[in-house]
């Protein structure tokens, strides 16, 4: 699935004549990243998402957007860019989908995960009834285990702002009758 990603965002970049330019070193620093942060990237993704194949779809756009300005990057601040780009990319996906959702005569088909380890687990379907700026705030606070600060910078808000979406996510995990009293173990294994 690495590769898949490394080379979507490689092809988006050819111009039309198929040419592309000599970027190796870029290319080189773009797949490091993607093997040492792949996994960690999906994971997060996986929290915003709550579905695991909508996380690696995220993910792949996501290193499409961000390979073409890779130069541009620093190595000192790329987790930082690469989290706010997937918060935007999901944001952008949510809108999307609600207006196909809107458009939908009838309720889509659900079928059991194929596997036992994408079974979703309690906490994934808490968080996916939370709305999406506090679902956003949860995840880049307690899984990605940022500071106030850095979460209000990574999404454009106040730290205020901030603290009142924790505190209304995390009273609402605690009332959810699925998790019934395990929010705080939970939140505390994000």
């Amino acid at each position: 699935m690495q590769q898949t990603a490394v080379r979507a965002a490689r092809d988006r970049t050819e111009d039309r004549s198929g040419a592309r330019a000599d970027r190796g070193e870029d290319d080189a620093r773009f797949s490091a990243f993607v093997a040492a942060r792949w996994s960690a990237l999906v994971r997060t993704a996986y929290l915003l998402t709550g579905d695991f194949h909508e996380a690696e779809d995220l993910v792949q756009t996501t290193l499409a957007k961000a390979y073409p300005q890779w130069r541009r990057i620093r190595d000192d601040t790329v987790a930082g860019y690469m989290r706010q780009a997937l918060v935007n990319n999901n944001r952008s996906r949510v809108r999307r989908r609600r207006v196909v959702q809107l458009l939908t005569p009838f309720l889509p088909d659900t079928s059991a995960p194929a596997d036992a380890d994408q079974e979703p687990d309690v906490l994934v379907a808490a968080l996916a009834a939370l709305p999406e700026r506090q679902r956003a705030v949860v995840v880049l606070r307690y899984w990605e285990d940022l500071s106030v600060e850095q979460v209000a910078h990574e999404l454009g808000c106040s730290t205020g702002t901030v603290k009142s979406q924790a505190s209304r996510a995390l009273a609402r995990l605690r009332t959810d009758p699925n998790l019934a009293g395990q929010a705080d173990d939970l939140l505390g294994a994000l």
